[in-house]
C-alpha cells in the first residue's frame, strides 16, 4: 500500500532533480523568458516580493525554477530562498516557475491560467501583477477546469 505514494515521490524528486540541473540560465524564445532549454517561465500573481507562495500540490503544477547551490544573479534575476531550504530564480522579484502540462520548449499552455499565472513578455515583463494570499490545491482545478486557482 506504500509502494504508490514512494513511487509519487520519487517522480516528484526526480523531476525537482531535473529542474535544478536545467534551472541555471535564462534566454528568451519567441519573445518570452524561458529556462536555456526553451522551456517556459512563469510568475504566479499570488506571491509577494521576493516570497514564493506555491507549495505541495501548487508545486507539483508549477515546479520552481531551482537555482544551484553557488549561483549567482545579476541583471534583475535574484535568487530567493524557498520555505524548505531550497532557492528559487526570480526575476525584478518574482519567483519563477514552470508550468508541468508545458511538455515542449515554447509551450505557454500556462500563460493566464486562473488569471494568476503569465509569461514573462520581453516588452511588459509582467511588472503590473498584484501578489495575493496563498491558496494551494492541486488537481483541484476550481470552476474554471484550469490548473490556475491557487
Amino acid at each position: 500500500m506504500n509502494k504508490p505514494v514512494f513511487t509519487i515521490l520519487a517522480g516528484a524528486m526526480s523531476a525537482m532533480a531535473v529542474n535544478l540541473a536545467l534551472a541555471q540560465s535564462v534566454t528568451q524564445r519567441n519573445g518570452v523568458l524561458a529556462d536555456a532549454n526553451g522551456r517556459t517561465l512563469y510568475t504566479f500573481d499570488k506571491d509577494a516580493a521576493n516570497k514564493s507562495n506555491c507549495y505541495g500540490g501548487c508545486a507539483a503544477a508549477w515546479p520552481p525554477f531551482f537555482a544551484r547551490d553557488g549561483a549567482s544573479a545579476n541583471a534583475g534575476f535574484s535568487i530567493i530562498p524557498r520555505d524548505d531550504g531550497s532557492k528559487q530564480w526570480a526575476k525584478d522579484g518574482k519567483p519563477l516557475y514552470y508550468f508541468a502540462a508545458d511538455a515542449s520548449p515554447g509551450e505557454v499552455k500556462g500563460d493566464g491560467q486562473g488569471s494568476v499565472w503569465h509569461v514573462i513578455r520581453a516588452a511588459d515583463k509582467q511588472a503590473a501583477s498584484q501578489p495575493a494570499a496563498r491558496q494551494s490545491g492541486y488537481g483541484s482545478h476550481g470552476s474554471s477546469g484550469s490548473y490556475g486557482g491557487y
